[in-house]
């Protein structure tokens, strides 16, 4: 198959970092119903251009990837590769946010609960936030949505489990019918991806300015005392990130000979876009042009990799959930112990997989953690006031991590 055309515009990060720097005192600024509206109608039109390309770019990049290799057996060790680097990643993650957690003590003031100072005194929180009645599933329930009655109203949802496993069964299917129609099949199929991939090329020359409104909206509503209440809550979650991004990412690309400044710097658009939108599934079409025209992994590995990644790898979340949960049971004087940490740990890894790549859905996570650990559903509120700066961090951490699986994937096919 050949590789995508064109060539990503290398001076894009550079404007994309322009516009969040300008944005911060633009929204500070300018908090008035007007400008707010406008930044939101900016805001709006370009994440729309991203999502609109999502439900094609999965469907293309997936089937005419599988359709790219050899053989089926191709995909079962590419498959295997891949959700183990997942795991294992994720795992690292929750563990580095336990840790943190365990020796910032960022829920107790003063040695004491600070519970009392976030209004989480008692179960009878003033914050309510509706969220025990949300569809995060279980694991049972996230196996149910692979496989959707209906692949159309799955894509207009934006199921994108059930959409990436009708991709891998079309494509697995392409693969078994007679060698003139596959060939028919992939030509077509790749002809959609290159041309979703123009378009997101397209779309991309409007991110500065779709970017700066989404930045400045953020601060135009909240400002930045909305990062006093909850200081070292926010301290904790950014130390633990900024540990798995700076450290245990880079050594996994060390481990497997790639340069980590070099691969970070390929990936400053996508990191960028990622950061501003708070959705991998809206940054997918960036991540797939930067892996491939930046760091040159081959379309094979990142048709099958990054779109399974943006679902399912989503590292900064479970860290974050893993934190937010464990920093409410601290505030309300409750004792985690080795065994609940364990809970907390697992059940935020599996949760994290059902988590939808759009903002905020990790909080109906937590809710799911807090009601495990029996921890009520409304003390997520404090939290609000620092999650949506949050939500744009541990976003860009779940596309730098998509990102190393498919350098670590490719070096594997490589080497295999």
């Amino acid at each position: 198959m050949k590789k995508v055309p064109g060539r990503l515009n290398r001076g894009l990060h550079i404007w994309i970092l322009i516009a969040i720097l300008a944005a911060v005192p633009a929204g500070i600024l300018l908090r008035y119903p007007p400008f707010i509206a406008i930044f939101d109608f900016l805001g709006t039109l370009f994440l729309n251009g991203l999502r609109m390309l999502i439900v094609p770019i999965i469907l293309s990049s997936i089937v005419a990837g599988i359709l790219n290799l050899n053989d089926v057996k191709g995909l079962g060790k590419m498959g295997v590769a891949t959700i183990t680097y997942y795991l294992t990643t994720s795992i690292l993650a929750v563990i580095t946010g336990c840790v943190f957690v365990f020796l910032l003590q960022p829920g107790l003031s003063h040695s004491l609960p600070a519970g009392g100072l976030l209004g989480l005194k008692s179960h009878q929180v003033a914050q309510s936030v509706n969220l025990s009645t949300s569809s995060l599933a279980d694991l049972k329930d996230i196996f149910i949505r692979m496989i959707p009655p209906n692949i159309v109203s799955a894509a207009a949802k934006g199921q994108m489990l059930g959409l990436i496993f009708f991709g891998i069964l079309f494509g697995i299917s392409g693969q078994l019918i007679r060698p003139e129609g596959k060939r028919l099949l992939g030509g077509v199929v790749q002809a959609v991806f290159e041309t979703t991939m123009k378009m997101t090329e397209i779309v991309m020359y409007f991110a500065p300015i779709g970017i700066f409104a989404l930045v400045a909206k953020v601060f135009s509503q909240t400002g930045l005392h909305a990062l006093r209440p909850l200081g070292l809550f926010f301290i904790t979650v950014i130390i633990s990130l900024s540990f798995h991004f700076f450290i245990t990412l880079p050594f996994i690309l060390r481990i497997f000979g790639a340069n980590p400044l070099s691969h970070m710097k390929n990936m400053a658009p996508a990191l960028l876009t990622a950061f501003s939108t708070s959705s991998s599934s809206a940054t997918l079409p960036v991540t797939m042009e930067c892996v491939e025209k930046g760091a040159g992994i081959p379309n094979r590995v990142t048709a099958f990799v990054l779109p399974l990644g943006a679902t399912v790898n989503m590292d900064g979340t479970a860290l974050y959930e893993c934190v937010a949960a464990l920093f409410i049971a601290q505030a309300m004087g409750i004792k985690i112990g080795i065994i609940k940490a364990i809970m907390v740990a697992f059940t935020a890894v599996i949760t994290s997989i059902g988590v939808a790549g759009i903002p905020a859905a990790s909080l109906v996570a937590i809710a799911v953690i807090l009601k495990i650990i029996g921890l009520p559903v409304e003390a997520i509120g404090p939290i609000l006031a620092v999650d949506r700066i949050l939500d744009m961090l541990r976003t860009s951490v779940n596309v730098f991590s998509d990102s190393c699986g498919a350098v670590v994937v490719s070096r594997l096919e490589k080497n295999g």
